[in-house]
């Protein structure tokens, strides 16, 4: 008895053990999963930025923030810090940490009241310029710097942001090419970015056609304002979820017609994108607006190109190719000339040798006429013999 007591008291101390190092083991993992997300913000948020030194400890608790900007842009991290300017002026800088460069931009196209106000290439890759605040992003990065007092003038202002835009990581160098693929390009009018189902259905409200879209794999969409038209580009990363989310997307404008539901104005799948036109006032106008879109297909190699080999030869091949058709081209117009300026000259002088002879000879059939009747007048006198004294 007392020896089937003690083995399950044992066994018992084994299962509570275990237990207790399995709990250790998860919670130390996911502390270890979290723990760089929350701090990624903060780590960039260093004592120095720029030619600021911090004046106070970073602040990486911003609940309500991410909460706000989880749903539509993915995971994030934010942090803030005050930076101390000179003896009279110091400012907050908040950032927020994405999952990558687009990210960014459509967090930052969300901060915008108007297109208006976002400046490309103004302070880091584009920026909203406001009264007291300068935000901008950089990289995965969107950066708040906040002037509190609002004692620093604009200038001030946007001289303090790129301060420490410039020391900021480097990132992509371009805002999202699916931008300058609308109609108009960047100066599209309110062109707004979303890397998310959710974040798209906050751009297009009460437009169930967009619960048949998948952004899995990277899928990222635009939308902007024409008139009282709305269009809004979808690209997928492959053909194949172009594919699948097209079949879907026509079952849906089905389903929604059937229950008499609002649908879009026009919808095609032009390459990789999926491009609808909401509100607008004819069809006809929104398939025009659908046919400005063009497809940019862009391959990227993420090792050695397989084809360089090719490409190099195709180049040298047109290179040559062109420098023989240009010697052609310019040894030819120079006989040209030259051919033309030897006949001008030719037939100048054939004229001028031509009207010599005929003031030098006579036209009597080749021989010499001897004026003894002295009743032709000469029109070279001098040439003649003069008469002797003696007559």
């Amino acid at each position: 008895m007392k020896n089937r007591l003690s083995m399950r008291l044992r066994h018992a101390l084994v299962r509570t053990l275990t237990a207790l190092t399995l709990g250790v083991l998860i919670g130390a993992s996911v502390a270890a999963k979290t723990e760089p997300a929350a701090t990624e913000a903060a780590a960039l948020l260093t004592d120095q930025m720029g030619s600021y030194k911090a004046a106070g400890p970073t602040t990486s608790t911003l609940q309500d923030i991410l909460a706000l900007i989880q749903d539509t842009v993915g995971p994030a991290s934010a942090a803030a810090r005050d930076y101390q300017i000179n003896q009279g002026l110091k400012v907050t800088v908040t950032l927020i940490h994405t999952e990558n460069a687009s990210a960014a931009y459509a967090l930052l196209t969300d901060f915008a009241p108007n297109s208006e106000t976002i400046k490309p290439g103004h302070v880091g890759l584009a920026s909203i310029v406001g009264a007291d605040k300068l935000v901008f992003y950089k990289g995965a990065n969107v950066v708040e710097v906040n002037d509190g007092s609002n004692s620093a003038g604009a200038d001030q202002l946007l001289a303090i942001a790129r301060n420490i835009a410039a020391a900021m990581p480097e990132g992509d160098n371009d805002i999202p090419v699916l931008v300058r693929h609308l109609p108009d390009g960047e100066s599209s009018p309110h062109p707004q970015y979303a890397v998310t189902l959710k974040g798209l259905k906050k751009l297009s409200p009460n437009q169930s056609v967009l619960e048949a879209l998948g952004f899995e794999g990277g899928t990222e969409a635009v939308a902007a304002n024409y008139g009282q038209s709305q269009l809004v580009i979808v690209e997928f990363t492959t053909p194949q979820l172009s594919i699948d989310n097209d079949q879907r997307i026509w079952t849906r404008i089905a389903e929604l017609k059937a229950q008499a539901q609002p649908v879009p104005t026009a919808y095609r799948r032009v390459g990789n994108y999926s491009v609808f036109v909401f509100n607008a006032p004819s069809e006809k106008t929104a398939n025009e607006l659908i046919d400005r879109v063009k497809y940019e297909q862009v391959v990227q190699w993420l090792g050695d190109d397989p084809h360089l080999a090719e490409k190099v030869e195709r180049y040298l091949v047109q290179t040559s190719g062109n420098v023989v058709i240009t010697v052609l081209e310019s040894s030819g117009l120079s006989l040209l000339v030259c051919l033309g300026v030897g006949a001008l000259f030719g037939t100048l002088l054939f004229r001028y040798r031509r009207a010599q002879h005929a003031t030098r000879y006579s036209d009597a059939g080749g021989s010499v006429r001897l004026n003894l009747d002295e009743l032709t007048g000469n029109s070279e006198s001098r040439r003649l013999l003069r008469p002797s004294p003696r007559e």
